[in-house]
């Protein structure tokens, strides 16, 4: 079963870019509109990478909160 969809014209510019060789519009705003989550990479990574990269997250964001406070002092 098909339906017609109207589109803005910025829009279908937009898919018709993104759009693959061979791909349907129908396949195009399937897979541009599939959102993936964080969990779809579970297997992706072992325990220690997750655990690494777990580490370095929290040493960016310990660095962004200094900064921030850094700045934020010169408001002061």
């Amino acid at each position: 079963m098909s339906h017609q969809v109207r589109l803005e014209d910025h829009v279908y510019e937009h898919i018709k870019s993104k759009k693959r060789e061979g791909e349907s519009f129908s396949d195009a705003i399937e897979r541009l509109t599939s959102g993936h989550s964080l969990r779809d990479l579970r297997e992706v990574f072992d325990e220690e990478q997750v655990s690494e990269m777990r580490e370095a997250i929290g040493t960016a964001d310990e660095r962004d909160r200094d900064e921030a406070q850094r700045v934020s002092k010169r408001f002061e």
